[in-house]
């Protein structure tokens, strides 16, 4: 076999990305210089364009707080405000969207036939439960399915050794999908696994994320794997000058083993996730494994987003239409969400979770950054008597949005939301827990940047029994927690409330 060059990380994969996005900016400014001399037309289109800028804003169906940072930047600063708009949002899509819903509808054949019967059952069941699952199949097309096995994993490193002991089992196709790989000895024990599967006969491919991987490894890295037979591309690759679409990164995290076994949940492929490095004390993260009928959700956003950065279409049958059925309690629902459609799946499960929740409403989140609608919806909850409880991380990974984070603490707080914060270190889970009936695991944070500006994927349990074992993850970690609900409902001072106020403004933008 043919000795690897290990690519590291890259200072120079860092420059690179770094110069890429400021030559963009650069150019903008270099180009508004130039036309200078045309400034007093040029200040009448601007303000022209500034107000059908907003008037468009203004009209789109999504949330007020996603307008008014951009509406208050544009007004007040024309130029830079249209700019920077033109760069992130309304160029954001170059042709993106058409093919994702052209992917989508090639795929709609593969759905399995029995998708309203299967919600028929469940209607019988539970008919909350039927009604949220109703939603993601009418409005996504994500269809609720029985016959699938779940284990839930209270710690990413065991879900990482039972996805390698899986990866060794593979027969036929390999599908990985992540939003940060590192270069280092948990991705190589995944690769030298991969590289056996490959020389087997299996087909690999492995999707990455090009701005989430920044300083994780080198431009070299994709190559590397190619070389070893493993199909490999990063997705949305930062360029200088000719991709302006990287706002909106793929944040989903797949492993899918021969259309028969998938695992998903927090973690990425880097030290820290299982316990090999400490950056910020403890690491925090849960996953699941499915195997079963509801692996073929997950082997279809995976598709999806391969055929997008790959801009091919190709016979997705062959990986659709396998059949395997593990008997097993309750039922199960993957979905994927993505920034380019009508619908963010993920906040409305969210919010139906809060609505319909009667005893208790749990959450684990890295990040609490929420929009009007799901704070008065947690309040709501909360004013009903239902036990509501946030578990945030205890130490930051970003200061700015942790700032943030503890910003929304007090309206929640004087509401009677608990708020716990991970004492231990970093909580990357994302996970939520209703009456004790219904669990969501998945990739999706309480933010505004994992619900409106990336692609994401979750799982939600309706009475299976891993959803006892997630309630009992709660009740483990909430003693390793310091509750704060009491320091937020008497109020701040009026410098920090300033400064929060500041920082809120600009949260739908983090």
């Amino acid at each position: 076999m043919k000795e690897r060059k290990r690519s590291g990380n890259s200072i120079l994969r860092v420059v690179f990305v770094a110069v890429s996005f400021l030559l963009q900016i650069f150019w903008l400014l270099a180009l508004t210089i130039k036309l200078n001399v045309y400034s007093g037309a040029l200040s009448l289109m601007s303000t022209i364009l500034s107000i059908l800028v907003v008037l468009r804003l203004n009209s789109k169906h999504t949330n007020t707080a996603m307008k008014v940072p951009w509406i208050m930047l544009i007004l007040v600063l024309p130029v830079m405000g249209l700019s920077l708009y033109l760069l992130v949002e309304m160029l954001g899509d170059p042709g993106v969207g058409k093919r994702l819903r052209a992917i989508r509808e090639d795929m709609k054949d593969e759905i399995p036939a029995g998708a309203d019967a299967t919600l028929e059952k469940l209607e019988k069941i539970d008919l909350p439960s039927a009604n949220q699952a109703r939603y993601l199949w009418n409005c996504t097309r994500w269809p609720v399915y029985e016959n699938t096995a779940v284990h839930f994993y209270a710690e990413a490193k065991d879900a990482f050794e039972a996805m390698k002991a899986d990866l060794e089992k593979a027969e036929k196709f390999i599908f990985m999908e992540y939003f940060i790989v590192e270069d280092s000895s948990c991705f190589r024990e995944i690769e030298d696994i991969l590289i056996r599967k490959r020389a087997q006969g299996v087909e690999v491919r492995f999707l990455y994320d090009d701005i989430g991987s920044v300083g994780k490894v080198n431009m070299f890295f994709a190559k590397r794997l190619v070389e070893e037979g493993i199909a490999c591309r990063p997705f949305n690759p930062a360029l200088p000058l000719l991709n302006i679409f990287l706002n909106h990164r793929d944040h989903r995290k797949i492993t899918v083993i021969d259309g028969k076994v998938g695992f998903t949940g927090g973690y990425n492929l880097a030290e820290e996730y299982f316990d090999r490095k400490h950056p910020y004390g403890k690491w925090k993260d849960t996953g699941l494994r499915l195997e079963g009928e509801a692996v073929r959700s997950l082997t279809a956003a995976f598709l999806e987003l391969w055929s997008v950065q790959n801009n091919q279409r190709e016979d997705y049958g062959q990986y659709l239409n396998i059949v395997h059925s593990v008997p097993a309690t309750g039922f199960v629902q993957p979905f994927a969400d993505n920034p380019l459609g009508q619908e963010r799946a993920a906040e409305e499960v969210y919010l139906n979770l809060t609505s319909q929740s009667n005893i208790q409403l749990y959450f684990m989140t890295p990040y609490l950054i929420i929009t009007d609608e799901m704070h008065r919806a947690l309040r709501l909850a909360a004013k009903r008597g239902v036990d509501v409880r946030i578990i945030t991380p205890g130490i930051p990974d970003k200061k700015t949005v942790y700032a943030v984070t503890r910003s929304y603490y007090a309206g929640l707080a004087r509401q009677g939301v608990r708020i716990y914060e991970y004492t231990p270190g970093f909580c990357h889970a994302k996970q939520c827990l209703c009456d004790g009936r219904i669990a969501t695991v998945g990739t999706s944070n309480l933010d505004y940047r994992s619900l409106y500006h990336h692609f994401e994927n979750n799982v939600v349990l309706y009475g299976c029994d891993a959803v006892r074992d997630i309630a009992a993850d709660f009740q483990r970690t909430f003693p390793q927690c310091r509750e704060v609900t009491e320091n937020y409902r008497a109020g701040r001072g009026a410098m920090l409330r300033t400064w929060q106020y500041i920082l809120r403004l600009f949260a739908p933008l983090m």
